[in-house]
């Protein structure tokens, strides 16, 4: 017959268990690589190629139908709570966001006209100097040689890519990396407005807060740049609106927000960085193939020195983020045993040598006959008994020696070096005869029961 392992059984489910969170986690990052890839390459081949060439049109669109969705996700769905933030608050806080957000949007979906994908996803390596960068000026971040020397050659990396490129238009780079700064002063202001507030969004709640103000900051420079050229086109039959077109990229920028609110806490930030990087070069290979956009081998020798870079940096920061957390566990662990009182401290180590003090009790107990634990009940229980009857005598004088013999102590606090607590638990789970014994010689004074909290014959002697 075969014998069942309930250990094995168990072990086998948690891998199982394991093996399907793994394979959770990098789902929800392949869903988010190809959404993200789908929504560039569709932005490209809007603006490039499909006759419609109006890029905060087509922004503005977005967060148009982005702060739609939001806010029937929030106010109506309820599907995220809202932060209430006053009038005040929202102008304070979200608006500068969004303004930033917008000029970022704007002119890297601008960039499109002139640069290639693969180009533009090169320049995107210089994101975390960047951001590092923007936090020094801010506050958040204090400057480090070490850091700074590694931003240096990630920029060295770009430069290296951008005299590989082919096709280079100044105005489109220009407009990238000043895209690129605003970025990074957003996600910066985003830390010091919001977040260190309180107000933690995730992607939804962004929706619902920053697309409107984003929707607010574009509508002066459509109204004054893109508009007369929309209604000029018009007239001339030369542009082309097709409703379904934008309505699937708008949806297409939808679930890339989606799959972002569906990939936090899934995975690490690790894995997430090396996902950025791995789709940044399947964008490359894929602009290659749809656009025919040249990519030479000095492109490709600058981004992967700007990849190895980026890849450098984002471990300094992992291990300089754990150094912090581990500093400060052990730090609120020390300021919690400082703020408890003395009497506290003193229990707690009252505890340990009540713990040590039974391991030591631990090997008489087993090295005592049982006989010889029995002989030494009985002879305590004579001496209570004979101490309750000096009571009883003594209850019937007068209320001073009642209350003198009240306070009688037996004379072994200890018996053979074994405490009179450890003789009761044991005598308590002998069984037999053993515990009948015990059940008949309780004592009606409950000072002086044997194994009550307050007796006094667990005082030593």
């Amino acid at each position: 017959m075969g014998v069942s392992d309930p250990g094995g059984a168990g072990k086998t489910k948690q891998e199982l268990a394991v093996v399907r969170e793994v394979v959770r986690s990098y789902t929800y990052v392949g869903i988010w690589m190809s959404i993200s890839i789908a929504v560039i390459l569709f932005n490209k081949w809007l603006l490039a190629y499909s006759g419609f060439p109006f890029p905060i049109a087509l922004t503005i669109w977005h967060m148009g139908f982005c702060s739609a969705i939001g806010c029937f996700a929030v106010r109506v769905l309820g599907l995220v709570k809202s932060h209430n933030m006053t009038a005040r608050e929202y102008m304070t806080r979200v608006m500068p966001i969004g303004l930033l957000y917008a000029g970022s949007l704007w002119l890297s979906n601008s960039s499109y006209l002139y640069l290639s994908v693969s180009f533009i996803q090169m320049t995107k390596s210089l994101m975390p100097g960047l951001v590092y960068a923007a936090g020094c000026v801010v506050g958040t971040e204090s400057f480090r040689p070490a850091v700074a020397l590694n931003m240096g050659l990630i920029a060295l990396g770009v430069l290296v890519c951008a005299l590989g490129e082919v096709n280079l238009v100044l105005l489109g780079l220009a407009q990238q990396l000043t895209a690129l700064g605003f970025e990074a002063m957003r996600l910066t202001l985003v830390q010091v407005l919001m977040n260190s507030k309180g107000y933690n969004m995730n992607p939804l709640q962004s929706l619902y807060y920053v697309s409107p103000a984003c929707f607010i900051s574009l509508l002066l420079p459509f109204l004054c740049v893109e508009y007369p050229r929309i209604v000029a086109a018009q007239a001339e039959h030369s542009i082309h609106f097709n409703a379904p077109v934008l309505l699937a990229n708008a949806l297409a920028a939808f679930a890339l927000n989606l799959a972002v609110f569906l990939l936090i806490g899934k995975t690490s930030a690790l894995t997430m960085n090396i996902a950025g990087v791995i789709k940044d070069w399947m964008l490359i290979f894929f602009s290659y193939y749809i656009f025919k956009a040249p990519v030479t081998t000095l492109n490709l020798a600058g981004y992967f020195f700007c990849c190895s870079g980026v890849v450098w940096y984002n471990q300094m920061k992992l291990k300089a983020l754990k150094a912090k957390l581990a500093q400060g566990s052990s730090s609120s662990s020390d300021k919690a045993y400082s703020s408890k009182s003395k009497p506290e401290r003193e229990g707690g180590l009252a505890y340990l040598r009540l713990g040590q003090q039974q391991d030591l009790e631990q090997p008489l107990l087993q090295n005592r006959a049982k006989e010889d634990i029995l002989a030494e009940i009985q002879r305590l229980q004579a001496q209570v008994e004979a101490l309750d009857a000096r009571v009883g005598v003594s209850a019937a004088g007068n209320a001073h020696s009642h209350s003198h013999g009240h306070g009688q102590q037996v004379p072994a606090g200890v018996l053979g070096g074994i405490s009179i607590s450890t003789v009761a638990r044991l005598h308590g789970s002998g069984g037999g005869s053993s515990s009948s014994h015990s059940g008949g010689s309780s004592s009606s004074s409950p000072c002086l029961s044997v194994g009550s909290s307050n007796s006094k014959l667990e005082h030593r002697s």
